[in-house]
This record gives structure tokens, C-alpha cells and sequence, in this order.
């Protein structure tokens, strides 16, 4: 377990390495060249797993292709869909292209628990189980061949300096959120197995398979959500379901009881990561959004890579159920954070994130009765535009009001 921890935590460090330069060559390059080369890397990496014979440097090297390949390939994706639907429905689009990764991951532990059951050879499972994810891995990139083939252009101007970018830009409070992304994940997919095994509850199959579900449910349920509740009660409903899910696998004794926290945490998750990467995101000029997301992305992978180390050693000392009241605490201290915080920003998605203008939050009366469409709106909404003298802008048009 030790080794194979290092070879994890090497992986996840080239990737952290890799996403101070990754943004900006996105939005340097675009998206088909970085997203194509990033396919080369994880197919590269996938190769060298099938390959291995032994615990050597290979499988390090292949663990840092195949971590910064995938990094490279989500973020891509990221980028492309925001850059190719309005500019006030990018949370729907990134919540919607989430949703496939769902059925991905409900796909690919049914595959692999096939593969390795079905294959009694253990070398032979292992080369048909990362060939099959080479081929899919081809498969993609050739989709990103077809689907990127008119984004081809010539490079832009060097962007300024990650550092630049990041000040100017600065997401706020919304990382702290972005932070529990990661620190989820690492309850779910890092130490689920261990508490199962600990309490004699079988396989991980049914919480994930839960999870799955239910994320995907919620995702579809509440993909307007973003202009009817609002993306920072989106990022609060989301931590409480985070929050919610760890308290209830503390009552967990049966196989069968893993389905509630699932759903929980399959809800967190659902309302969390669209609204996150969209806030945050959307706090860039459309021409560093690729940095913006790059940002938001690797802030998850931040907090993995900080609550792996810390929630193991508060397992050693405490048990399982210190962790998971940890966990579940700093879900609902982020949640008041950001209440207090970033929960009072402006929350306008639409064309003025793609200009990247900027707009403050005003403790302005709420109960005047403006007009829409009028300054008065604005205020009322609790946002004011930094640079005087343009045009405020229309409402949303399908919604006629103002997020």
C-alpha cells in the first residue's frame, strides 16, 4: 500500500507541476493542440502499464503520463465546451458534460470487474484491462480529431505570467469549495475501501454505483439551477450534501446502508463541481478562461493532495470515524466561509464573464421594486459594474431577469 501510495502521490505532483503552464498554453495554442497532445501522453502511459513486468521506474513514468494526460484531457474538455454554448448557460454545459463522466465510471468499474474476474491469468487480466483503455484512449483522440477540426489557429500572443493571471483574476472565496472537491474524492475513492473492509460491508461497488446514479440524476434535475437558485446556493446545497454523505457512513453496519451516503454524496457532487468551475472560471476574461479553469481544476487536486496524507494519519490515530466527522466538518465550516464570503458576490453569468469585466457586491436595498433592465436591478441584485459609464446590459433573455 505504501508503495503503491508513492507511485500515486508521484503522479498527482507532475500533475500540480504541469497545470502552472497548462492554462496558458491553452489559451495560447487552443484546445486541439494541447487536448490532442494530452491524448498522446495518457495512450503513452496506458502503454507502459500494459508493458510493465516488474515494480520499476516504468510504472512511475507511466503513472506521470497517464496522470497528466488525463489532467490535460479534462481540462481541455472543460475549456472547449464553455468556449462552443451561450455564455450564460456554461454551468448547465459543464454540469451536462459531467454527467458522462458518471456513466464512464458506472461503465468502466463494470468492464474492469469483468475483466478481472472473467481472466484467471493475472498478467494477462491486467494487459487486456489497460489495452482496452489504450484503444479507448485512441478512440478519443480521434473524436477530438473530428470535433476540434475547424478550432485549428495559429498561436496567439504569449499570455502574461500564471502568477499575473491569478492575481488579477483571483476567484476567491469559491476555492475553498473547490478544495472540498478534492477532499471528497479522496473519502470516496482513497479510503471508502479500507472502512469497508474494516467493517465487513463487501465491495465499494454499491456506494459507487449509488453515486454514479444519483449525481447523475441530480445532474439533469438541476441543470437550470444556475439561473433559478443561483450558483453560490448551488456550491452551499453541495457542501451540505458532502457533509451529509460522511456523517451518514458513520452509521453504516450493512452493506445495504452504503445506498444513503451514496446518494448524499452523488447529490454534493452534482451541485459542486458545475457551479465551481463556473464561478471561478468566469471570474477570467474568456481569453484566459483556459488559466481560469486550469485554476479551479487544480485547487480539487490541491485539496486531494493535502487530505490524503492528513486523513490517513487521522485514521491511524483515531479510526474511521474521526476522519469522516473531519471530513463532514470541513464541508459545513467551508459552507459558513463562504456564506459570509463569496456567497455575497455578484452572481451574473452570462457576457459579462466573457468580457471580464468586473463587478462588485453592494448592501443596496432589495425591496425598492426596480425596474428590470434598469441600473436599479443590478443593485437590487447586489452587483455594480467597476468601470463607469457603459451600457449595463440587458436581462438573461430566456429568463428575463437578471441571476
Amino acid at each position: 500500500e505504501r508503495v503503491t501510495g508513492t507511485i500515486v502521490a508521484v503522479g498527482l505532483a507532475a500533475t500540480l507541476l504541469v497545470r502552472v503552464r497548462l492554462g496558458s498554453d491553452i489559451d495560447r495554442f487552443g484546445t486541439r493542440r494541447l487536448w490532442l497532445a494530452s491524448g498522446v501522453l495518457f495512450v503513452s502511459g496506458g502503454l507502459l502499464f500494459a508493458l510493465a513486468r516488474s515494480l520499476s521506474w516504468q510504472l512511475y513514468l507511466a503513472r506521470i503520463l497517464f496522470s497528466v494526460g488525463v489532467a490535460g484531457m479534462f481540462t481541455c474538455v472543460m475549456v472547449f465546451i464553455q468556449d462552443h454554448v451561450p455564455a450564460e448557460r456554461r454551468t448547465e454545459a459543464i454540469g451536462n458534460l459531467g454527467s458522462s463522466g458518471f456513466l464512464g465510471m458506472i461503465a468502466g468499474a463494470l468492464l474492469s470487474d469483468w475483466i478481472l474476474t472473467e481472466l484467471a491469468n493475472d498478467r494477462l487480466s491486467f494487459e487486456v484491462l489497460f489495452g482496452v483503455t489504450v484503444l479507448l484512449g485512441l478512440v478519443c483522440c480521434g473524436i477530438v480529431v473530428v470535433i476540434t477540426r475547424h478550432d485549428g489557429r495559429a498561436p496567439g500572443p504569449v499570455a502574461p505570467p500564471f502568477h499575473r493571471l491569478v492575481v488579477s483574476y483571483w476567484p476567491g472565496a469559491v476555492v475553498l469549495a473547490a478544495i472540498m472537491i478534492g477532499v471528497g474524492v479522496t473519502v470516496t475513492s482513497v479510503f471508502l475501501t479500507r472502512f469497508c473492509t474494516e467493517r465487513n460491508l463487501g465491495g465499494i461497488g454499491l456506494f459507487f454505483t449509488g453515486y454514479s446514479l444519483s449525481a447523475f440524476t441530480f445532474r439533469i434535475l438541476t441543470r437550470r439551477w444556475s439561473h433559478t437558485v443561483g450558483r453560490h446556493r448551488m456550491i452551499l446545497f453541495g457542501l451540505a450534501g458532502h457533509a451529509t454523505g460522511h456523517l451518514m457512513l458513520l452509521f453504516v453496519r450493512a452493506p445495504w446502508q452504503l445506498a444513503v451516503p451514496s446518494i448524499a454524496c452523488g447529490f454534493g457532487h452534482a451541485l459542486l463541481f458545475p457551479a465551481v468551475v463556473s464561478l471561478g472560471a468566469g471570474k477570467f476574461p474568456r481569453q484566459y478562461r483556459g488559466t481560469g479553469t486550469n485554476l479551479m481544476i487544480g485547487f480539487s487536486e490541491v485539496g486531494l493532495a493535502i487530505a490524503s496524507p492528513t486523513l490517513g494519519w487521522i485514521i491511524d490515530a483515531f479510526g474511521f470515524e474521526a476522519m469522516l466527522a473531519t471530513t463532514a466538518t470541513t464541508a459545513l465550516l467551508i459552507g459558513v466561509a463562504y456564506r459570509l464570503t463569496g456567497a455575497r458576490s455578484c452572481d451574473r453569468e452570462g457576457a459579462h464573464e466573457e468580457a471580464g469585466r468586473r463587478w462588485l457586491a453592494t448592501s443596496s436595498d432589495q425591496h425598492g421594486g426596480p425596474t428590470e433592465g434598469s441600473a436599479d436591478v443590478l443593485t437590487a441584485a447586489g452587483c455594480v459594474e467597476l468601470d463607469e459609464g457603459e451600457d449595463l446590459p440587458a436581462p438573461f433573455p430566456h429568463t428575463g431577469r437578471m441571476a
